[in-house]
């Protein structure tokens, strides 16, 4: 009987050391996003807490520029070196899901049952593009998507009321960026309004849809549908540019950065909720000023469909390839953070869309929720597919000819529908 004691007491210290051992394990997370200055002050008090209770966890932040992040990311999956967890737009990110670059959530390390406890927790179809084959592959740190800002004392300066004049169709954005645009010779010094350059799939493919066309055909064989409505819109684009009325480009700083100095440059520009946050904290004597205002993203006349800027998220997502240790920790951490949404919005404006933050007073408190919401409602989720980045590149390419290059509007939809075209057989 003594000895079976001591073999139990044995076996029980044994245990006791392997777990110890286990709870110790030193677990190493890469964590990569892109910059922003005030998210990063709450991501980095989230760490410092969620480090406190997981000691034995390290996590190393590397930020960079939106559109560095993605080149980082490919290059670095390509390579076989993916960070740990990261985050990117999700047509960026969806190849990678169907490729198998990232890993299903681990619900329960993330505090979930299952995939469909995930998807009851927040609103309908925002996680429908991160869910494939049945598993949920991220949580989403920001679901966004573009209005119009407009500075109240640019309109005033022009001669314009900015309550009555703002533009309602695209047709009025031309009317009123002429009266608002400024020139020293061909050099633009203000701008009325100018696109967000490279974001092509969120701020131009509703303009094709507007007017009849699409980016990919609803049975997914055919691409660049609607030959009228794309060179419409191809025309649309070279008249803006500097070979036609002159109203912006792609050479300039983005109107979006230039907004929050009210410098008198810009009037207008497309961007997200996130935008007040990073008004008040650049310039608080503007935000405080009430001199700018949010109004829904604009239509064609002879528009035949409502289409608003499309809505796209950036998710949280975990490399399959990463340890599974790392893997459990990089789960919690996110569900950790995004435990916060409330917090978020606050802060940052940013938008986490579970049901309960969409329904909370918070973001119904928020300056033109009311407008972002009614938008969201005319609105669709950005196209994605294992070769949406190829597509994006392709628009962009098309659009920069017309405006830049003198490519005829027709040519260009040629190559475009040629190219696109190709990549979808490709995938």
């Amino acid at each position: 009987m003594r000895k079976i004691l001591m073999l139990c007491a044995v076996l029980f210290a044994a245990l006791a050391v392997t777990s110890c051992k286990k709870e110790a394990e030193a677990v190493t997370i890469e964590f990569w996003t892109h910059e922003d200055a005030n998210r990063q002050k709450l991501e980095d008090r989230y760490i410092e807490e969620f480090i406190a209770s997981h000691p034995n966890v390290t996590v190393n932040v590397t930020r960079q520029a939106a559109e560095k992040l993605i080149e980082l990311v490919q290059t670095a999956f390509a390579a076989g070196s993916g960070p740990t967890m990261f985050n990117l737009s999700v047509n960026d990110e969806y190849p990678y899901i169907v490729s198998g670059r990232v890993a299903p959530m681990n619900y329960k390390a993330a505090g979930y049952n299952n995939a469909q406890d995930v998807i009851a927790a927040y609103a309908p179809k925002m996680l429908e593009s991160v869910t494939y084959n049945g598993e949920v592959y991220g949580l989403p740190l920001e679901l966004t998507n573009w209005c119009i800002f407009i500075n109240k004392k640019v309109f005033r300066d022009a001669g314009l009321d900015p309550e009555k004049d703002y533009p309602k169709t695209w047709e009025d954005m031309v009317t009123v960026s002429e009266k608002i645009v400024k020139r020293n010779g061909d050099i633009i010094t203000r701008r009325g309004y100018d696109f967000r350059y490279k974001y092509y799939l969120e701020n131009c493919v509703p303009m094709v849809e507007q007017l009849g066309g699409q980016l990919v055909s609803d049975d997914g064989k055919e691409a660049i549908v609607g030959k009228d409505a794309w060179i419409q819109f191809l025309t649309f684009m070279q008249e803006w540019g500097p070979n036609g009325k002159n109203l912006g480009s792609p050479t300039y700083t983005p109107a979006r950065s230039a907004f929050n100095k009210d410098n008198n440059d810009i009037g207008m520009c497309s961007t997200g909720l996130y935008q007040q946050a990073r008004i008040r904290i650049d310039n608080q004597a503007f935000y405080d000023s009430g001199e700018w205002m949010v109004v829904p993203y604009p239509t064609f006349k002879n528009a035949v469909k409502d289409v608003a800027a499309c809505y796209y998220g950036h998710y949280y997502m975990v490399n399959a390839d990463a340890p599974k240790g790392a893997q459990e920790a990089a789960w919690q951490l996110i569900a950790y953070m995004l435990s916060h949404g409330e917090e978020y919005l606050k802060e940052v404006n940013l938008i986490q869309p579970t049901t309960a933050l969409l329904n909370s007073q918070t973001y119904k408190d928020m300056p033109y929720s009311e407008v972002f919401a009614g938008d969201f409602e005319r609105g669709h989720i950005v196209y994605y597919s294992a070769g949406s980045t190829q597509i994006q590149s392709a628009l962009g390419t098309a659009i920069q000819n017309v405006m830049l290059q003198g490519v005829a509007p027709e040519d260009a939809y040629n190559t475009l529908k040629k190219t696109v075209q190709e990549i979808l057989e490709q995938y």
